[in-house]
C-alpha cells in the first residue's frame, strides 16, 4: 500500500534558556514540534503562525522565523504516512498555553533531550539539524 504524504510546517521553538518546545497531542504518546498541516493557499511560514497561535497561544510575526530545513520522516502519530516538514527557528520569551488537541508540552534541551520518547521527525532529523547548526 502506497504511503500517505503529509505536508506540515514545524518549529523549533527555542526559549530565552536555549531550550526548545515540544508538545503532546491527546491520544498519543511522543512528543513533537509545535506545528501543523499546511492548509491549501497558505505558505509554510502562515501556516506556522496559525498553528502556534491555535495551539499554544502564542503570537509570532512571519519575519522572525527563521528556515532550519525540510525533514521527512516517519509519522508518529498515523499509519502509513510519512511527514514531510518545513522547518523554522523562533525565538520566543512568551509562555505557551497548551489548547485544542495539545494535551502536554515540555520545554527540552535541545542539546542534550531527556529520555522521553520523541517523534521520528524530531528525534532524528530536526534536534540533529539544530545541533549541527550549533556545532558549525
Amino acid at each position: 500500500m502506497p504511503q500517505r504524504t503529509i505536508h506540515v510546517a514545524a518549529a523549533l521553538l527555542l526559549g530565552p534558556d536555549g531550550r526548545t518546545l515540544v508538545v503532546r497531542k491527546a491520544g498519543t504518546t511522543a512528543f513533537l514540534q509545535p506545528g501543523g498541516k499546511i492548509e491549501p493557499g497558505e505558505t509554510s511560514e502562515e501556516a506556522l503562525v496559525r498553528e502556534i497561535r491555535e495551539e499554544l497561544g502564542i503570537d509570532a510575526d512571519i519575519g522572525t522565523l527563521r528556515p532550519l530545513g525540510r525533514f521527512s520522516a516517519v509519522a508518529a502519530n498515523e499509519p502509513d504516512a510519512v511527514v514531510v516538514a518545513e522547518t523554522f527557528l523562533l525565538a520566543t520569551s512568551a509562555v505557551p498555553v497548551p489548547a485544542r488537541e495539545i494535551e502536554e508540552i515540555a520545554w527540552i534541551d535541545p542539546l542534550h533531550p531527556p529520555a522521553i520518547e520523541l517523534a521520528p521527525l524530531t528525534g532524528e532529523h530536526i534536534l540533529p539539524a539544530w545541533r549541527a547548526r550549533r556545532s558549525a
